[in-house]
């Protein structure tokens, strides 16, 4: 088929390597602009934009598709469908009906359940047992439109947002290429008005750690922020990001009355007591520094048993 990719993060990039591997035309690459990244601050392109041009196909980056221009270069693509995850902008209605076939999303989340910007971190932020990939004929609503083909993944006691990112894009990959090869036989599933939530975008305001939230609800933020924007905490005054924890069994169903009290550091190995029950912080990360786990950290930052860590400042 003749395919329009339109995607713009890591989590795109496998996508576009299986329409390639299928055989599918390329028309052309459709992604976010290069913007300024690293100590210079050098535009620097996009992860699809860097793969597609290693693999010899045509790039566009236009900041907008609501101009008559834009439209018109798309249409001229004459694409029988259009492939879009992650991509980064909304798709004007003349744009949804160019393609052929139209176009369809693959989303990170088990439709209805977590539309919008943050399926996988507010799956892990809720305590979600499963969660999966829906393809997705695309309309003008956020994510309401009928699903094609869908697959489901465990989460994991343990998972990161950057774990369970990495499965489900293989997965949307694996899942896109299936969709195509069997596009005539397939049956658009209305998606349900029963389920429907909204997983809105991750505000940096989430981030801090607030010790008086249950161990569980503690656990689930720090993996679903990790690596990004990361959960963090102020241990001696120093601000610190927690990327990996784990509930700490001893402490795990129950007050933490005469153990401490929440944000206390329970012993010398980075347990933290919580409202009720106790997380242990297992991978850290100071400002400056790289990312360590929970034994290399202590070696150049000792953190004493009964050290108070700083609570999050009350909501306004």
């Amino acid at each position: 088929m003749r395919v329009i990719f339109m995607g713009t993060p890591e989590f795109s990039v496998p996508v576009l390597e299986a329409l390639v591997a299928a055989g599918h035309d390329i028309a052309a690459v459709y992604c976010q602009p290069p913007r300024p990244a690293g100590r210079g601050k050098k535009d620097r392109p996009t992860p699809v934009e860097a793969r597609a041009r290693d693999l010899g196909l045509m790039v566009r980056h236009p900041v907008s598709l609501k101009g008559a221009e834009e439209q018109a270069a798309f249409a001229a693509l004459k694409a029988d469908i259009a492939v879009v995850v992650a991509y980064g902008l909304i798709l004007p209605q003349v744009i949804l009906d160019a393609p052929r076939q139209g176009c369809l999303n693959i989303h990170a989340s088990l439709l209805p359940r977590w539309r919008g910007a943050a399926p996988i971190h507010r799956a892990i932020m809720a305590g979600d047992t499963e969660t999966g990939i829906c393809i997705m004929q695309m309309e003008a609503g956020l994510d309401t439109g009928p699903v094609l083909l869908r697959a489901t993944t465990a989460i994991d006691a343990g998972e990161t947002t950057a774990t369970l990112h990495d499965r489900l894009s293989q997965i949307g990959a694996d899942l896109i290429v299936e969709a195509l090869s069997h596009l005539s036989e397939l049956s658009p599933e209305p998606q349900p008005q029963a389920g429907v939530t909204y997983a809105s975008k991750i505000d940096k305001a989430e981030a801090r750690i607030d010790w008086t939230a249950p161990a569980a609800v503690v656990d689930r933020q720090i993996r679903a922020l990790s690596p990004f924007p990361g959960a963090w905490c102020e241990i001696d005054g120093q601000r610190i990001k927690v990327l990996g924890s784990g509930l700490a069994d001893r402490l795990a169903d129950g007050p933490t009355e005469g153990q401490g009290a929440p944000g206390t550091v329970l012993d010398d190995a980075l347990t933290v007591a919580c409202g009720t029950g106790a997380v242990s912080l297992l991978r850290l990360q100071r400002a400056g520094k790289g990312a360590q786990d929970r034994e290399t950290f202590l070696r150049g930052f000792p953190v004493a048993a009964g050290t108070k860590l700083a609570q999050s400042e009350p909501a306004q």
